[in-house]
């Protein structure tokens, strides 16, 4: 049903926000006052790992905030149960549909640059950023980039294991796919529910040709090991893309070789919100380029970009680290902010005058292939190196032992920083000072002694943003002994949720 709202909303000219269904109370008010929302079409429940979740509460509490531009809020009962109806205000999905008795149906023709959805992004601040994407621009990035990086096609059975509140859902599981003529397929809930093989099930029983999922997922179906996709048949499947996050080469290793016996190609890239879809990858519908574990390829056709100084803009030299920049604006660049005009040009274009601002710290090697370090304002500086932390969280995920890592910098009176580094073991595994050695001896080895580790703390698991992004914040407010308030500004109320819990978990769980 909310895939048909989308795109019923489209058809139609009106603007659509969806917001995830992890989101509490304040966050769905923040989102409904930024966007002047009329209307809020909501389930009763959700289900996530065998529970419910009250969605329609949610709702309420959101509305009890501030009403706003809400008009109508209309309800899908999946539960059967009575659910609390307010009267002139709430009415359910089957009177909706009733009042389209004698509408047409037909499309409303629109301008190319008109809005076609909003939708919010975290940005650095606690008021969040709400991303236009319009009918023409976007749709011709999407579709091209569909062609271009993943090869969609009519007959492909195509699984992006995103929720639609994302923009990935947003492109890869209703418009892209459904422009080109390619199954779709939406699915709910997580991907090890009820049990590790699910991911491996479904991939056999519904025939994917291909999967575009994250890189947490990859490293989370690592972490049950070797045997859960051995049960099943994924010989329909003939190309995975990964996006999010970096994808470590150990993680990449593991399901290209482990798993998928180099059978098919597993292949990362890397785009934003606020791009719409891809900007850098490997063009594998115009031709696979060689695989360079970790790295996204190449900036994709259309996308100008370069790796710059933060200091001043200017170009850097092969292999050295910068913020990576786009030169001009593409299709599916969002053209403005909803509402803030001015933030736009603050936010993205202003900051290195001249050039779109990814935040984003990256070096280009010697072949011209990109390599993303993390997010610029996350970058360690230890005795006056800089240190990525995808870089150290991938050499930890060399060991054999290690399903995560999630590193930050914390002050250090001699170096300037030193690494804290929290690691999730894989399953069979116990913290022992041997294993203790053995890490420190494979980060060192990876990286070279430039890289000093402070601590390594053992956690069950990572403080992460629901949409699988880990919350670097949290981390280093553990190591700094004090409560990570500031987590409120990246994502808000259910993400706050479980950042709280992770660092309540980390503080109790520490063993160094």
């Amino acid at each position: 049903e909310a895939i048909m709202l989308m795109l019923a909303a489209v058809r139609i000219g009106a603007i659509h926000v969806v917001v995830f269904a992890g989101f509490g109370g304040q966050a769905l008010s923040d989102r409904v006052q930024a966007s002047g929302s009329r209307l809020i079409f909501t389930t009763d429940i959700t289900y996530r790992k065998g529970k419910n979740t009250q969605l329609k509460e949610i709702v309420d509490a959101s509305l009890a905030i501030v009403t706003g531009s809400v008009e109508r809020v209309i309800v899908l009962n999946r539960s059967g149960e009575e659910v609390s109806m307010q009267p002139g205000r709430d009415i359910t999905w089957q009177e909706f549909l009733s009042h389209a008795e004698g509408h047409k149906g037909d499309y409303v023709p629109m301008e190319s640059n008109e809005p076609a959805y909003i939708l919010a992004t975290s940005g650095t601040t606690a008021k969040p950023k709400l991303a236009i994407h319009t009918h023409g621009g976007y749709q011709v990035h999407i579709h091209s980039m569909g062609q271009w990086v993943f090869g969609l096609k009519p007959t492909d059975v195509w699984w992006s294991t995103s929720d639609i509140g994302w923009v990935v859902g947003h492109s890869y599981i209703v418009y892209a796919p459904l422009i080109v003529g390619a199954t779709t397929l939406a699915y709910e809930g997580a991907l090890d529910y009820p049990g590790p093989e699910t991911f491996w099930q479904v991939v056999e029983e519904l025939g994917v040709t291909s999967v575009f999922t994250s890189p947490t997922a990859v490293r989370m179906l690592m972490k049950y090991g070797d045997e859960p996709p051995r049960k099943f048949d994924h010989s329909s499947l003939d190309r995975i893309f990964c996006a999010g996050e970096v994808l470590n080469a150990p993680a990449w290793e593991w399901l290209q070789k482990t798993v998928l016996h180099d059978r098919v190609p597993v292949m990362d890239h890397m785009w934003q919100t606020e791009t719409g879809g891809p900007v850098f990858g490997n063009p594998y519908g115009l031709g696979m380029l060689p695989i360079k574990p970790g790295s996204a390829t190449i900036a994709l056709p259309g996308i100008e970009a370069e790796v710059v100084s933060p200091l001043d803009g200017t170009p850097v030299a092969p292999n050295e680290k910068g913020i990576m920049v786009i030169k001009r604006p593409f299709p599916g660049l969002t053209p403005a902010l909803w509402g803030e005009p001015e933030r736009y040009g603050k936010d993205y274009w202003q900051i290195l005058p001249g050039v779109y601002y990814t935040g984003d710290s990256a070096q280009v090697d010697e072949d011209g292939y990109v390599w993303f370090a993390g997010r610029a304002d996350e970058i360690i500086k230890i005795a006056g190196h800089r240190i990525g932390t995808i870089e150290v969280e991938t050499a930890f995920l060399r060991h054999p032992a290690v399903a995560e890592s999630g590193v930050v910098g914390r002050p250090d009176e001699l170096r300037g920083e030193v690494i804290a580094a929290f690691v999730v073991l894989r399953q069979g595994y116990q913290p022992t000072e041997e294993l203790q050695k053995e890490l420190l001896g494979t980060v060192r080895s990876e990286l070279g002694p430039v890289v000093v580790i402070g601590e390594i703390n053992y956690v069950s698991t990572l403080p992460k943003t629901r949409s699988g992004k880990i919350m670097r914040r949290v981390l280093r407010a553990v190591t700094l002994d004090r409560e990570p308030g500031d987590v409120s500004t990246i994502e808000d109320e259910g993400s706050v949720e479980d950042a709280r819990q992770a660092w309540h978990q980390l503080k109790t769980e520490m063993i160094l």
